[in-house]
């Protein structure tokens, strides 16, 4: 093994799981953080959202656990109630929902579902690079064809284009149908460190292109932004994503819920170096002088006045472009089911 493979290794590395009563600390160098599937048979697969400030309010999660390993995910936390950790573990420990499908299809098909929008996905993402293998998604997705059920796609995986005929199918039927491309970074190189396992944007903005000829309607999440590391992109990625196609866009603020902040703030410090005391000054700065804020209807946005000029920076560019600004709550829904993200 050469040095530079020997480097790119990744090693087990969890922050303490809080429900744990004893943490184990490795004396010497972790062992390799190899990949585990596990095959999960779930009774059941739409999850009502309650939280009032997503915009959305039922979602399907294929997978448990995401490949992309962004330092930033806020949904790390949730592999520690499977007992594992919120570090590599949940990179690295994949739960397939492998009757997803099957079990999406008896919901659809009750009278009480009144073909309301579903979100994919919530907690993972739902094109991450295992779909090539069990197209967990793609079966959903032809699930909702066939009861011609409204989906919005949100992900960072480029292999959403496999599936554009079905989703721009889908849309035909359920015109509520959109998918949605997060976009943090204009530079692949940056985001490369942060987010090392996705699609560089270069490749979501061809794939935003793509869907978008085919019909289907499609919004850009530039999200998260970290101020002082990727808020100077806003502007250059919400032209490109129009230049693609993107008629629609939203923002959020850089979550650090529980044990994510464990992950992300060494992450930081060990690929912007530079940039670290900054970023960290400028988080505390719009989050009343902490690193989160757990508040709904704060946790998405920052505070105070280099937050303002972010958020009017953002506005200012969609209204320049002709882009739709999408909200991140349900207010003044058109009928139930029609959320704002969407």
């Amino acid at each position: 093994m050469n040095p530079v493979e020997a480097q790119n290794i990744r090693r087990i590395n969890n922050p303490p799981n809080p429900y744990h009563s004893q943490w184990l600390e490795w004396i010497d160098a972790p062992p390799p953080a190899k990949l585990e599937i596990y095959i999960e048979q779930v009774k059941s697969i739409v999850t009502r959202i309650t939280s009032p400030d997503l915009g959305v309010e039922w979602s399907v999660n294929p997978y448990r656990g995401c490949m992309h390993s962004c330092a930033y995910c806020y949904a790390r936390p949730f592999h520690q109630y499977l007992d594992w950790g919120a570090g590599t573990d949940f990179e690295r420990k994949i739960v397939v929902k492998i009757n997803a499908a099957k079990v999406l299809r008896a919901t659809l098909c009750k009278r009480t579902w009144k073909q309301e929008l579903i979100t994919f996905s919530g907690i993972t993402d739902c094109y991450q690079p295992l779909e090539s293998q069990y197209e967990i998604t793609k079966q959903c997705l032809e699930a909702c064809v066939d009861f011609r059920n409204p989906v919005g796609i949100i992900t960072k995986g480029a292999l959403i284009v496999r599936d554009v005929e079905l989703i721009a199918r889908l849309h035909s039927v359920a015109p509520r149908t959109g998918a949605g491309i997060s976009i943090a970074f204009a530079d692949d190189s940056m985001s490369a460190k942060l987010e090392p396992a996705t699609a560089r944007p270069s490749t979501r903005f061809r794939a935003l292109k793509i869907l978008s000829e085919a019909g289907i309607p499609t919004t850009v999440g530039v999200a998260p932004i970290i101020p002082g590391l990727n808020d100077d992109q806003i502007v250059e990625i919400l032209e490109r994503a129009y230049e693609a196609g993107a008629r629609r866009a939203f923002k959020i603020m850089l979550r650090l819920p529980a044990e994510v902040k464990d992950v992300f703030i060494p992450k930081l410090q060990e690929k912007f170096p530079l940039r670290y005391e900054r970023v960290v000054n400028n988080i505390k700065s719009m989050r009343g002088g902490k690193l989160y804020n757990s508040n709904f209807g704060d946790r998405m946005v920052g505070e105070g006045e280099k937050w303002n000029m972010i958020e009017s920076l953002f506005e200012l560019t969609c209204r320049k472009l002709g882009m739709n600004i999408r909200a991140m709550k349900k207010e003044e829904a058109a009928e139930p089911g029609q959320l704002g993200l969407f």
